[in-house]
């Protein structure tokens, strides 16, 4: 079938339509002007700095478009904020954002598929912790409140009826209070190395648990957001590689958005992955989960309906 299409507009073109379109952005536009915030997650995490450096690169490549990061308690937090527009983009995992019955919350569609998270569980080294079933009631941090990590964890742990002294940390202060004993063990939802495991492993000896026969749990109960993964013995310092469970991210956007903006939006992610990786950036501050967003998987949203925006440059790029 024959698409009959407009070219695309210009980026020029796209904000002179976006700047009368887009009303609810923002309460300070200014003239000529559109103003996105996008909601990251908390500190340590992927999330603030993969969504950091989107931010910068669409702020940089849209003309006539700003654009503030807001942290947040990561993918259940920055899907509340998107529902109550509070922000216009977030990020998320895919199994925080399906409901029950396999559709997205009203109001939400997706630009792409990003990178794919792993799901962590970290213990130090000379720790007592040897498989998943050690940890019950012991202290666990299931991540920050709101958080993937929270809610992945959370399912995990119901379908093994195990009960855990948990404890609710950002990364940065999971990573912390395992350091210094006030935990025995971490869960951690994220891209693979992660800053606060990675400075962690650097410092300290730690290990891995394998949640191999978790992840398959979860692929029974839940068909759909869940795939076999390993994060490989690369990722951190004297740690082996560990079978886990991979959850895809998305970026999200609401859909009352204008279509040639996300149209613009997505346009920049997929043309400028390079720059998105590591512009402007010395080696501790690169961003190699960018190197995953490509347009074969990026298309790849499950049951979460694409912006039409979106689509439609999915649509003109098609290979």
């Amino acid at each position: 079938m024959v698409l009959n299409r407009k070219p695309p507009l210009s980026r020029r073109a796209v904000l002179l339509a976006a700047g009368g379109l887009l009303a609810g952005c923002s309460r300070e536009r200014e003239a000529g002007r559109v103003h996105l915030r996008l909601a990251t997650g908390p500190a340590g995490a992927v999330y603030r700095r993969i969504g950091g450096s989107v931010a910068e690169h669409i702020a940089e490549q849209v003309p006539g478009v700003t654009v503030s990061t807001v942290p947040s308690g990561a993918s259940t937090d920055n899907i509340r904020m998107l529902t109550a527009g509070e922000v216009q983009l977030g990020l998320t995992s895919l199994d925080a954002l399906i409901l029950t019955d396999g559709s997205a919350p009203e109001g939400l569609s997706a630009v792409c598929r990003l990178y794919d998270s792993h799901l962590h569980l970290v213990v130090m080294a000379g720790s007592p912790v040897e498989e998943f079933g050690d940890l019950r009631g012991r202290r666990v941090s299931l991540g920050a409140r709101d958080s993937g990590t929270e809610f992945t964890a959370l399912r995990m742990l119901e379908l093994a009826k195990m009960d855990v002294d948990g404890r609710y940390l950002s990364q940065a202060a999971s990573a912390a209070a395992l350091r210094d004993g006030e935990i025995d063990a971490m869960f951690s939802l994220t891209g693979v190395p992660t800053p606060a495991i990675t400075e962690l492993a650097m410092a300290r000896p730690v290990r891995l648990i394998p949640l191999d026969t978790q992840a398959g749990e979860l692929f029974t109960a839940y068909p759909g957001p869940y795939a076999p993964a390993t994060i490989p013995a690369t990722a951190y310092a004297g740690v082996l590689a560990t079978r886990t469970v991979a959850v895809p991210n998305v970026l999200l956007v609401r859909a009352d958005l204008p279509a040639d903006l996300v149209y613009a939006i997505t346009d920049t992610i997929f043309t400028h992955t390079g720059t998105i990786t590591s512009a402007g950036r010395d080696d501790a501050e690169a961003v190699p989960e960018a190197w995953h967003i490509n347009v074969r998987t990026g298309i790849s949203t499950a049951s979460v309906p694409l912006h039409p925006g979106a689509a439609a440059w999915f649509r003109d790029h098609k290979r």
